[in-house]
Parts: C-alpha cells; sequence; structure tokens
C-alpha cells in the first residue's frame, strides 16, 4: 500500500521526540548494511524537504516531490539499487540526523551543511552544492550588510546553521544583541519575513531564491548583504556502512565527471523551475565546478580556515 506524504510526515513527527532522546542508542543498534536492508524490504526510503526549493520540495496535492538533491537521491538509488520501490519521508532540519541514525531514513535528499559536529553522527556524500548563507530582506528595507544586524530581529530555521552564524556575527559587531526569531521550518521562516515580524530572513542563497522564486510576488524582496559564510552541502546516511557511501559517491563521482551533473545544476539552478516556472539565476560558481572536477567531502570547518 502505498504510503502518503501526510502519513509520513506524521511519522516523522511522531518519531522525532523519541529519536531526540535515543538516537545515539537506536543507531548502534542499526548493524544491517544499508544496501542488504533496502534489497530486503524492497524499499528504499529518502528523507526530502516539503518546502526547500530548489534542493527539495513538494508539488501541490498530488505530494510529488522534486528538486536537485531528490533528483540526485533518485538517480544513485536507480543505479545502486535499480529493484527497490522509492519512498518519500517529509522531514525538517531538526529531525533528520536522529532519523538517518537510527535507519528510519536510508538517504537524507535536503540541503543538509557537512560539518565536523554532523560527522560524529552521520556520514556524507561528497559535496554536491556550496551555499553562501545571505539574507533576505522586503525592498523596501534599508538593510545591506550583515554589519547592521545589531539590535534588528532576524528569522532563522529551527535545525540550521545560520542560527549558529547569527550569534558568531552578533559576538563581532558587539553593542545591541541580534534578536532571532525561529520558524519550524523555512516557509515558516519567510512568513516571519513576509508579516513584518522579522526585518530579515537569514539562509542558504539558493534556498532564499528559491522561496522568493515561489512566493506571492517575488518582486518583495531582495537578497542582500556579505556572505554569513560558505557551506557544502551534500546527501547523508548512516556514518557505520563505508560500502553504502562507496556506492553512492560512485554514482555521484561518475555524474560530476561525464558532465552530467552540471546539466542537472543547470536544470535547478538556471533553468525555469516549477510550481511557477521561474529561474533563479545562480549559474555554477567556481568553488563547485571545482568540486565537480575533483569530489570531495571536506566538512564545513575547511571552508573557513
Amino acid at each position: 500500500m502505498a504510503i502518503s506524504r501526510k502519513t509520513f510526515t506524521a511519522l516523522a513527527a511522531g518519531l522525532t521526540l523519541a529519536c531526540l532522546t535515543t538516537a545515539p542508542a537506536l543507531a548502534q543498534t542499526v548493524t544491517q548494511p544499508t544496501l542488504e536492508k533496502i534489497k530486503a524490504s524492497g524499499k528504499a526510503v529518502l528523507g526530502v524537504r516539503e518546502t526547500s526549493p530548489p534542493m527539495a520540495y513538494a508539488l501541490g496535492a498530488n505530494e510529488k516531490y522534486v528538486g536537485y538533491h531528490v533528483e540526485l537521491c533518485e538517480r544513485v538509488l536507480k543505479e545502486i539499487a535499480p529493484d527497490a520501490k522509492l519512498e518519500y519521508m517529509a522531514v525538517t532540519a531538526q529531525n533528520t540526523l536522529p532519523l538517518v541514525q537510527n535507519g528510519t531514513l536510508d538517504i537524507g535528499c535536503g540541503p543538509t551543511t557537512n560539518n565536523t559536529a554532523r560527522q560524529q553522527q552521520v556520514a556524507f556524500a561528497v559535496t554536491t552544492y556550496v551555499s553562501e548563507v545571505r539574507m533576505a530582506v522586503r525592498k523596501d528595507s534599508d538593510l545591506k550588510s550583515i554589519n547592521q544586524l545589531a539590535g534588528r530581529t532576524i528569522a532563522a530555521s529551527t535545525g540550521t546553521t545560520a542560527v549558529q552564524l547569527l550569534r558568531k556575527q552578533e559576538r563581532v559587531l558587539g553593542g545591541a544583541p541580534i534578536k532571532t526569531v525561529l520558524g519550524k521550518d523555512h516557509h515558516e521562516s519567510f512568513l516571519l519575513l513576509e508579516s513584518g515580524r522579522a526585518d530579515a530572513f537569514v539562509l542558504d542563497d539558493n534556498l532564499l531564491a528559491g522561496m522568493i522564486a515561489n512566493s506571492k510576488d517575488p518582486s518583495a524582496y531582495r537578497i542582500v548583504g556579505e556572505p554569513l559564510g560558505a557551506e557544502p552541502i551534500a546527501l547523508l546516511f548512516r556514518k557505520d556502512d563505508p560500502t553504502f557511501k562507496a556506492a553512492v559517491d560512485g554514482v555521484l563521482t561518475k555524474l560530476m565527471q561525464s558532465g552530467e551533473m552540471e546539466k542537472i545544476y543547470t536544470k535547478w539552478f538556471v533553468n525555469p523551475i516549477p510550481p511557477k516556472n521561474m529561474s533563479l539565476n545562480l549559474p555554477l560558481g567556481t568553488t563547485l565546478r571545482q568540486l565537480f572536477a575533483t569530489p570531495n567531502d571536506k566538512p564545513l570547518e575547511t571552508y573557513q580556515q
């Protein structure tokens, strides 16, 4: 029986509390290799996001999930587990890691930053996107620089690295503190900006561009300011399964070396994308082009050296 997005969302929500408190212990009991687990069950469970365009998002009532990372997950699994049925579970930035750790998810397909702290909990594939964390503002805002954030109310999404970056910027600026208001997901965070309850929304540039493109009035917002940081984004899975990591990395590396990865990138970041058929106009940058030529899974901290 097919399981709906709503059912999966409810399951994820119900499991979250238990996962957050017991995930380390549970993760130690998941010993069956992922590929064997997929073969035995006949299915692979993909962790996706509902509101993170262009990386992973839902399209309307038909409950179809699409996006750059969703397509990469599908490409990988169709090659390494061609007979498996693909099932999609809607997750958040907050519960993705525990659901990967305890084996609920076989692979995470959202926009997750690879950093050393997270590497203690899960494994990451080779980097498939490098984001710049910036801020979206309303077009009539006087905010133009991250050096103007002192005393402002800034929206961020629970579980994202933007929260830590804002705290770091607060220490740099001194003076009046930055008031951070948290949305449970990117949609809620964007609503804080849209409604005027926040002066800016801080997130990865590609996700901000996607949220703006799909908003009621894309012309009402701008992405401004210097980057708060550059972050490697990657697919993720259990850290105790080197065979699965090698298989995933092998497919991704082949896509990069053949030039197919750049075509997939262009499809989601340059060409018009659903549901409004608008372009994000984010052409492939130098850093990511170099990573496609020489793939690696280095964490965030190496980008800060």
